[in-house]
């Protein structure tokens, strides 16, 4: 499984600024090894995010995105206090849930 997500969260007035940098290799597939075989694709291909079990955000990536993506966002209505969660699911079928709490 891979390494926990850093997220932080951070209410401003009525809104929080969301940030998030997950730890994942990101292959896109094309890449060969010292030895000239193909890397196999290995990618983030869906995140999503709520906030105090209510869906928020969600979003599909590709292979095109950088390795350990950071990802910022702004909820409104968030305040300190809330759970704000992150999950994102890969091609190969592995998950990662990580939680904050709005600060």
């Amino acid at each position: 499984m891979a390494d926990p997500m850093r997220i932080r969260a951070q209410a401003a007035g009525g809104n929080a600024t969301v940030r998030v940098l997950m730890s994942h290799e990101m292959e896109t597939g094309q890449r060969k090894d010292s030895a000239g075989k193909v890397i196999p694709a290995w990618h983030i291909t869906d995140v999503t995010a709520t906030l105090n079990g209510k869906p928020v955000m969600s979003a599909e990536w590709g292979p095109a995105v950088a390795k350990n993506p950071f990802l910022q966002f702004t909820l409104k209505g968030a305040k300190a206090g809330d759970k704000v969660a992150i999950t994102w699911k890969d091609n190969k079928g592995d998950t990662r849930t990580d939680e904050a709490v709005v600060s």
